[in-house]
């Protein structure tokens, strides 16, 4: 199993679009919003956008 697809996205950001990556193996285009929540996740393909900055590897 892959690991979920974490997008992230402006942290002021109130909604997202989702079409699957496009081309033949995406899906409709679909809205979702954010609301009082950090993450959303596609309920076609599972894809999770963060609007929490991105973490840092450590050296």
């Amino acid at each position: 199993m892959q690991p979920r697809e974490i997008i992230h996205v402006d942290p002021h950001s109130e909604t997202v679009g989702c079409d699957g990556g496009g081309g033949p193996l995406g899906h409709p285009m679909v809205y979702y919003t954010f609301g009082s929540r950090s993450q959303v996740e596609c309920q076609y393909c599972g894809r999770v956008f963060s609007r929490e900055p991105e973490q840092k590897q450590a050296s």
